[in-house]
């Protein structure tokens, strides 16, 4: 404390008088302040050519975009450091996700990603899987993979325990952890990388009408998941690869830097990646309409697996006169793809455009420049501030933008550049006898100037999750 006291009386009184404001506004852990928020200090001025020159790898709109605006970082060729923002819009996904997942009855689990060899290799996928497993050996000389996905983990894991009771039926178990693939060729920043997270989600049922039942529980609740983001996706006729099973279905984001074609029908809507079909025929197999092909992104897959894995490791389910074989579904969504592929389909090219729903924040208050005209403006900023606080859903999601030492127009652009849905610039109408505040939505474009009620009424409907 002497120490303390003593420094504080050797700055300069400005300096003091910083701190004790700074201090305070700390302590009172109200007002959250842009200027504390951690963004790269070059934030907005690495250019589009040298990013791509850096990084070796073939860029889209949302890598250029999330590494200028400092979301992510490279770290080595398809891994990314996740900075702040990134990390709280991420969060938000995994809450619509476990919504979803629980409304189905979905249990969460977390299933360990250092994975024995020996279970790899008695599914016959340590050998099929080739390249693509990260594999390692231990100080005992014993094998390893980074799991890319947990079939063989999830299934013994149930098997081991003593197989499945008629009234856990249907079982539905998923995570969302980080899984790992040797990519060869890493492009795109997050829409495919080495190192991501996944939701995968494993069903277990006694017989296949159930398992188709809850196939489709789970295709309705993915259905969902994208609709509450405002995504326009297409699910597909897909193959099953080497994950293997009798169904198989992809949720596809349509976008030109896609790397699937994907064959469509616009009579019945019938859709198919291009993987399954003869790709000399462009009629539709259900209608007899033409096909025209466009590119997708692939967000979501769903297997009906069968008993290809409940076979291998003998897991079963309660029944009469004997336990029968598990029928097995496996659904993952690529939640990091998810993340980056909304941002390349709504965003343009200079400004992020985010599902509204997992915007890293709702609101960002831009108050006037110190020394300006509108300067004495602040206060109101401040009340405005602590008004929109007040409101439950937003008392987290709001920013205030106090780096008063640049103009409105410099922070206005950088805030429709970060992406916030709402940027409130409190300029010299904020003065008037009946105050307004220009209010920009980010999403559709639209400038309004309203009262002080009006934010207020404009913000109240805002959802969050």
């Amino acid at each position: 404390m002497v120490r303390l006291l003593r420094l504080c009386s050797i700055v300069s009184l400005p300096h003091r008088i910083n701190c004790k404001f700074h201090h305070h506004d700390v302590a009172k852990g109200k007002r959250l302040l842009l200027s504390r928020l951690y963004q790269p200090r070059n934030l907005w001025e690495e250019s589009p050519s040298s990013l791509e020159s850096k990084s070796g790898e073939r860029t889209s709109r949302s890598h250029k975009l999330m590494i200028k605006a400092g979301l992510i970082q490279p770290s080595s060729p398809g891994c990314f450091h996740f900075l702040p923002f990134t990390v709280r819009s991420m969060e938000k996904l995994f809450r619509l996700i476990d919504k979803e997942m629980h409304g189905i009855g979905g249990q969460k689990i977390d299933l360990t990603n250092l994975s024995p060899a020996a279970l790899w290799k008695q599914s016959g996928r340590w050998e099929l899987m080739g390249k693509e497993l990260f594999r390692l050996a231990d100080r005992h000389n014993q094998d390893y993979c980074l799991g890319p996905t947990h079939e063989e983990a999830v299934t013994h894991l149930v098997s081991t325990e003593g197989g499945i009771t008629y009234k856990q039926l249907p079982l539905l178990l998923y995570q969302i952890t980080k899984k790992f693939r040797d990519e060869p060729r890493p492009c795109f920043g997050l829409l495919r990388g080495r190192e991501f997270y996944m939701k995968d989600m494993y069903t277990f049922d006694a017989s296949e009408e159930g398992a188709y039942q809850t196939y489709n529980e789970v295709c309705n609740a993915y259905s969902n998941i994208f609709n509450a983001l405002g995504l326009k996706f297409v699910k597909v006729q897909a193959d099953t690869g080497n994950i293997g099973g009798k169904m198989s279905h992809e949720f596809q984001l349509p976008a030109n830097i896609g790397q699937d074609r994907l064959l469509v029908c616009g009579g019945c809507g019938f859709a198919a990646n291009i993987e399954t079909l003869n790709a000399d025929d462009r009629d539709c197999p259900s209608c007899g309409g033409e096909l025209t092909e466009t590119k997708g992104i692939e967000i979501g897959h769903t297997f009906y697996l069968g008993t290809k894995y409940s076979n291998t490791f003998n897991t079963t389910c309660d029944s009469q006169p004997k336990p029968l074989l598990a029928e097995m579904g496996c659904y993952g969504i690529g939640v990091t793809r998810l993340l980056a592929a909304s941002i390349e389909v709504l965003s343009t090219e200079d400004e992020i455009h985010w599902p509204g729903l997992i915007a890293p924040y709702q609101v960002c208050l831009i108050p006037p420049k110190k020394g300006s005209k509108e300067a004495d403006a602040v206060t109101v900023a401040e009340t405005l501030y602590d008004d929109i606080h007040s409101l439950y859903h937003l008392r987290d999601e709001i920013v205030l933008d106090d780096r008063t030492q640049m103009t409105i127009g410099k922070r206005v652009k950088e805030a429709e550049m970060m992406g916030y849905p709402f940027v409130i610039v409190v300029g010299k109408k904020a003065l008037g006898s009946q105050p307004l505040f220009e209010v920009r939505r980010q999403n559709t474009g639209e400038v309004q100037y309203l009262s002080r009620e009006g934010v207020m009424d404009c913000l109240k409907n805002v959802q969050v999750i």
